[in-house]
């Protein structure tokens, strides 16, 4: 049977009965054809025996010819299966006459199974016949008186001397098989009928048995078919059981077990969800109340680091003495050193804000290097260390932003002088050709403290330092590596650092520019009339549209900007990251109620750490005339893209 055959338990059930009755059935039909059958046959076939041993032996005698004609008569119309009783009239003895089948086992399976008829040949003697005399020709006759009294009186004339025993011919009896068979059949028709009756009786017997554990089963299928096809189901149905076997019970006691499991682990991951939105909240208020704490106090140090510097720029015009010109010098220097640790925070706030714009231009990386070498040189030779350059490359025109990439350099190479004592810092560069850009990669090595391997990522964490004790020998808040870090991120490079402690460190900065940006979007939007609503401060976009040829008007407050749509006619309008969803969905609304003659295209750029929750506010956004919202984007090619598309 195979297995796709058998699609539920009750079928398999069902099947197996049925095909456990038709062998039994048929076991039994052979058994008795192959038995009973051959039995009979041969007990037929003993009772010949017996009929022609008794017809030959009464033939024999002087007045028997009487009684065997009544006795063939009688035995012919009695028993069907007799074909006919012949008398061959021969005095030659027939061979083999005596050897019937009788008692040959083989013979008898023959016969019985594959034979139309068989005859049986008995020998007749009589002391009163003779056929020694005369030589009598075979004679086939019918056994009834007259040819008896005549066959008697011929032997008796042809010789008045009789030997004793004399063989005067034979009694053949021909047994009819198709006879015998439906004969066998109509005796066996009741045993047969009960033989079939039997087993389909045991068999519906057994299914009625079975089919109670079936009934149940199929009501836990039913239960489960509700189960998978609700998946919302809070309750488990009803399981209704007749006959409460154990393993039944015990399928369904662990399928509510199993869903109350399943509730409650939904219950648990309901509630993470939930716990995790409030941290999700909480994370967001506590990044804005950082930003804005970040924002404050860098704003006031810088008010007042400005009074300062003014301060000491006004004494630079005073007579001073030499010691006073020394403290002059340190607060001096105290003070860069301000001005450069808020500058890099500022920067690092701005980074996160997604304040921070690109600005491609072409470059000479031969030259940035030189510049950078002409730069430290002095620093590196001030403290005994030599500074090397590699350059595996000639000069090339690659497009980026110089100024960022500059500052990731030049913050890679002072650390590298400030963190090494004696030896030699090394810059290497390399340029690798690719299918429509190249690969500019940096190596900065240098021969300083190192760096144990498990700090390798924390140090580009912002205020991280390896050594946090108050007694650092060498200055810095831990800020520069993750400003690099994420000006990184953000133009496409990666920064990749080996290290040994006590030995130096290897960092590898590899960028990917192209050779001589071709631009092909400076007349991308020549002429059209752009309104960018923001809410602090332009960014990135302004420059770009700007840069593809747009008229771009910003606005902060909202009626400013549906003034702007009554006065002028403008393609689009665009909402900058920083724009609260909420804000963007009524002023949308706003702009729709007002349109009147044409249709302006509403655009929102939402912060990319805000893509998860794009299902929670961009069906409001929708409903509210917004025509697309898409991440807020730092590459102009990508933008060039999705404004050819949105406005064409």
């Amino acid at each position: 049977m195979s297995r796709d055959s058998v699609k539920n338990i009750p079928t398999l059930i069902r099947r197996t009965i049925f095909q456990a009755i038709s062998f039994s059935v048929l076991a039994a039909f052979v058994l008795s054809f192959s038995y009973t059958y051959v039995y009979q046959y041969q007990q037929k076939a003993i009772h010949v025996q017996n009929l022609g041993e008794l017809l030959a032996s009464n033939a024999s005698s002087p007045d028997g010819a009487n009684l065997v004609a009544r006795q063939v008569s009688s035995l012919l119309e009695d028993d069907p299966t007799l074909q006919s009783i012949l008398f061959y009239s021969t005095d030659q003895p027939i061979s083999d006459a005596n050897q019937t089948a009788i008692g040959r086992i083989s013979s008898d399976w023959y016969n019985a199974l594959f034979s139309d008829s068989i005859s049986f040949n008995y020998p007749v003697t009589s002391r009163y016949l003779s056929g020694s005399s005369t030589q009598r020709d075979n004679t086939v006759l019918q056994l009834t008186p007259e040819t008896v009294n005549n066959e008697m009186d011929t032997a008796e004339s042809s010789s008045q001397t009789a030997t004793p025993n004399a063989l005067v011919g034979y009694i053949n009896i021909t047994l009819d098989i198709h006879k015998l068979r439906w004969q066998w059949v109509y005796i066996n028709l009741l045993s047969w009928f009960a033989t079939i009756c039997i087993p389909i009786f045991i068999g519906w017997f057994v299914l009625r048995k079975l089919n109670q554990p079936t009934k149940d089963l199929t009501e836990l299928v039913k239960v489960c078919d509700v189960v998978i096809d609700n998946p919302e189901l809070q309750h488990l149905p009803v399981i209704q059981q007749k006959f409460y076997f154990q393993e039944l019970l015990k399928v369904k006691k662990t399928l509510v077990v199993l869903f109350d499991r399943l509730q409650a682990a939904q219950k648990d991951y309901q509630a993470l969800a939930d716990f995790e939105l409030q941290l999700h909240n909480k994370d967001l208020s506590l990044d804005m109340q950082r930003s804005n704490f970040q924002s404050m106090i860098t704003h006031e140090l810088k008010t007042s680091l400005n009074a300062i510097s003014g301060g000491l720029q006004l004494l630079d015009n005073q007579y001073l003495n030499d010691e006073q010109k020394d403290t002059l010098a340190i607060i001096r220097k105290g003070s860069q050193h301000l001005e450069f640790t808020l500058e890099q925070i500022i920067q690092l706030n701005k980074i996160e804000k997604g304040q921070v714009a690109l600005s491609l231009n072409e470059f000479n990386p031969l030259q940035m290097i030189a510049d950078l070498l002409l730069e430290f040189e002095p620093v590196a030779k001030k403290k005994g260390l030599d500074l090397v350059s590699r350059v595996h490359h000639t000069g090339y025109m690659l497009e980026g932003d110089t100024t960022k990439i500059q500052q990731i350099l030049t913050t890679l190479i002072n650390n590298a002088i400030k963190f090494t004592e004696n030896g030699q810092v090394v810059i290497e560069s390399q340029l690798t050709h690719l299918n429509e850009s190249m690969r500019w990669q940096v190596h900065i090595i240098d021969t300083g403290i190192g760096i144990e391997d498990i700090y390798f990522e924390d140090i580009f964490l912002p205020f991280f330092q390896v050594d946090s004790s108050q007694t650092r020998e060498y200055e810095g808040i831990g800020v520069g590596l993750s400003v690099i870090k994420q000006i990184a991120q953000l133009i496409g490079a990666s920064i990749e650092v080996s290290s040994d402690l006590g030995v130096g460190s290897h960092f590898v900065v590899t960028m990917p520019l192209r050779q001589r940006y071709q631009s092909q979007q400076q007349s991308l939007l020549q002429g059209i009339n752009i309104l960018y609503c923001h809410q602090d401060e332009t960014g990135f976009e302004v420059e770009t549209l700007q840069r593809f040829g747009a008229n771009v008007t910003c606005h902060q407050h909202a009626q400013l900007v549906l003034d702007h749509l009554a006065e002028k006619e403008v393609a689009m309008v665009m909402f900058a990251e920083e724009v609260p969803p909420e804000r963007v969905e009524r002023l949308a609304k706003r702009i729709r109620e007002h349109e009147t003659t044409y249709r302006t295209l509403l655009i929102y750029c939402y912060p990319p750490d805000e893509e998860r929750y794009l299902d929670d506010f961009e069906p409001g956004l929708k409903a509210a005339g917004v025509d697309y919202c898409h991440s807020a984007t730092r590459d102009p090619r990508v933008l060039s893209r999705l404004l050819s598309k949105w406005l064409y």
